[in-house]
């Protein structure tokens, strides 16, 4: 037996309630030869006669009396699901689970929280950052997993986020000490401090150069200090090093060139798990990351600071 078609009863119910093919198909604004077959193809299923044709209309058998009976209670309990389920839509609850870089969570989520939650009263947020392996593989406990890196599997879900700018910068201190690079290829003789390789663009051009870092880290924050106290040269986000507070303490290392920026998407293993509460996440972080309102700009525009949402990979922090 073939399963049973919900729209099949939807017609019944409608004919049952306007008292003729013709009008119910009018209110279902289908042809009469649609709602006849999906009465007959019903009938068929169910094996009993559920209305009596005649000239005047329909005449609901006993059978179809009571059936109609469950009918309107069964679309009514799935309205009524419905109807839950947008509210769960309008309101989220429970715990959100989320995995991002430290410097996210420190910099954008921690900005945000008391307004997210704020909007969601009835949600609660755990935050598990990492700093080591900026290029891990989502953890499955996570609802949502934030990474620097477009996913290498196409099973899971991908929204992306305007990626971060970023530039080469130093202390007037090392500048006036060890002179400043005039070249890509100079900067294997200075003392440099980051990670991953550093993938360097002028244009079409690109250039890698063969560094070894004096200190290998991927936390920009240790990177900005070590270059405001003069050690040496970092590679660092333009709303950090360009910040008021910093901004007259740092020297831009080789304008022209311009370091890969940092991607940013949000993965989640599937449709399915784009539950209410994930939902409002991801939308509210829509409304800060990449926009005048992200909080790492400390009120100032983000036109030049971030990229288009592009899922290209990056070198890394």
């Amino acid at each position: 037996m073939n399963d049973l078609d919900l729209n099949d009863v939807r017609t019944f119910v409608a004919i049952a309630q306007a008292g003729t093919l013709t009008a119910a198909a009018k209110e279902m604004q289908l042809p009469t030869s649609t709602v006849s077959r999906a009465l007959t193809r019903l009938e068929k299923h169910l094996g009993v006669l559920l209305a009596q044709r005649g000239t005047r209309g329909l005449v609901l058998t006993d059978s179809g009396k009571e059936y109609l009976q469950s009918c309107r209670r069964a679309l009514q309990t799935l309205r009524h699901g419905c109807d839950l389920l947008e509210d769960r839509r309008s309101s989220p609850s429970g715990l959100i689970k989320v995995v991002c870089p430290v410097t996210m969570a420190r910099d954008v989520l921690a900005p945000l929280l008391k307004e997210f939650l704020g909007r969601y009263p009835d949600l609660r947020v755990e935050i598990e950052p990492y700093s080591a392996g900026w290029d891990q593989e989502p953890r499955e406990d996570a609802d949502v997993f934030f990474k620097l890196l477009a996913p290498k599997d196409s099973l899971r879900r991908v929204r992306p986020y305007p990626g971060t700018v970023r530039g080469l910068f130093a202390g007037p201190g090392y500048i006036k000490a060890a002179g400043s690079p005039e070249t890509p290829d100079d900067l294997t003789v200075h003392k440099c401090f980051g990670s991953g390789p550093w993938k360097l663009s002028r244009g079409k051009r690109i250039v890698t150069p063969d560094i070894v870092f004096r200190v290998v880290t991927s936390d920009p924050t240790i990177a900005l200090k070590l270059a405001i106290s003069g050690f040496g040269i970092a590679v660092l986000p333009l709303w950090m090093a360009k910040s008021p507070d910093v901004r007259s303490a740092l020297v831009p290392i080789l304008p022209q060139w311009t370091p890969e920026p940092i991607t940013l998407c949000a993965l989640f293993s599937s449709p399915s798990r784009l539950t209410p509460k994930v939902h409002a996440l991801l939308d509210f972080l829509d409304e800060y990351i990449g926009t005048d309102r992200d909080p790492r700009l400390k009120r100032d525009l983000a036109k030049g600071y971030f990229t288009d949402r592009l899922l290209a990979p990056t070198s890394g922090p």
